[in-house]
């Protein structure tokens, strides 16, 4: 076969573990072709492309970021966009597509497939880990613990200080990257978007635990997490070229109106795109690595229309529909249950 591979939508640690994985299982054991796309759908409509061989993938696995580049936007965002990527996999004898993707990649994907009768298979990835039908997504455990890494330093900057230091995380729709790093970085407060907060219910508890000695706290923030209507001022936010609104900037909210509702000196940490960056843990190089063998082999079954998924131990073929224009929430049995036994 000759199959083409393209990264959209931001970067993540373990899309090279991915990208080399297809490639060795594809040339080695199946004597395929692969050719990858630079720079995502523009890559494909431009026809921008570079060979993938064992060969050139050497020395990737570890390496952060993607060797074909990346952007948002889609096909559909061109009049004759979608023409230009038919043409394209025609002209260059393509098979079909894999595409590794976030939320809105592998709903591009899908509707490619469904509706256009493009061959396309997807493998889902965002630091996010909130894409559904599969139980995590690579690189969400490198972003949990390059934020844990933080926010364990940020404890003992705290401490000598008594401060308050509320850490911003990347999490636009879904808490799990500050869910899952509060755990286990134990931090006081964890605000997440699947749970509007009140400002004032955060400012009694750190109160609380300042009553009992305790005079440091880390206050961690998802960048999408909002306040409970009519608790806490937000000014109105932008969107970007693609429609999403901009985010950013809600830790510095909170910081400000702890500080001015406590007292408590209160610093403000965004740790921004460093989440994205960098090499990946060995997890996610793991995972990486079976979700890029199991989507060549999807290829040669014909499982085009689906996407690659972790289901309890098992990667498996899921179809693309379920994931697409969905977002998985945190599990709030995890918050409940778990998570707040330790807050405060």
């Amino acid at each position: 076969m000759r199959v083409g591979v393209l990264t959209g939508g931001g970067d993540c640690p373990g899309l090279n573990a991915v990208i080399r994985a297809i490639v060795r299982k594809g040339e080695r054991v199946h004597g395929d072709e692969i050719v990858g796309f630079l720079d995502a759908w523009d890559g494909v409509m431009n026809r921008r492309t570079t060979p993938l061989t064992v060969e050139s993938m050497r020395g990737t696995l570890p390496r952060g970021g993607t060797v074909l580049g990346t952007r948002r936007g889609s096909p559909f965002d061109h009049d004759d966009g979608v023409d230009r990527v038919r043409a394209a996999m025609s002209d260059m004898g393509l098979d079909g597509l894999i595409v590794i993707g976030g939320n809105g990649s592998l709903s591009v994907a899908e509707i490619l497939h469904r509706e256009h009768g493009i061959a396309i298979i997807g493998v889902p990835k965002t630091i996010d880990n909130d894409i559904v039908g599969t139980d995590l997504t690579f690189g969400f455990t490198t972003a949990v613990q390059i934020a844990t890494d933080a926010i364990d330093r940020l404890h003992t900057t705290a401490e000598s200080h008594d401060r308050v230091m509320v850490v911003e995380v990347m999490g636009r729709h879904s808490g799990w990257i500050a869910t899952h790093a509060g755990i286990a970085g134990g931090a006081t407060v964890v605000l997440i978007p699947e749970r509007p907060f009140d400002i004032e219910e955060v400012c009694q508890r750190l109160v609380r635990r300042h009553s009992r000695g305790r005079f440091a706290s880390i206050v961690v923030v998802a960048e999408g997490a909002v306040p409970a209507a009519g608790t806490l001022d937000v000014a109105e936010r932008g969107t970007d070229d693609f429609g999403h609104i901009r985010l950013g900037g809600i830790g510095n909210l909170v910081a400000d109106e702890i500080g001015r509702r406590t007292g408590f000196e209160t610093r403000p940490v965004l740790l921004g795109h460093v989440q994205r960056g960098g090499t990946p843990t060995a997890f996610d190089r793991v995972l990486s690595t079976r979700f890029g063998v199991a989507a060549i082999d999807m290829a040669h079954d014909g499982c085009w229309g689906s996407m690659a998924a972790l289901v309890g131990a098992d990667i498996v073929s899921v179809p693309l529909e379920v994931a697409a224009g969905r977002t998985r929430p945190v599990d709030l049995n995890l918050v409940g249950d778990v998570a707040e036994i330790f807050f405060a």
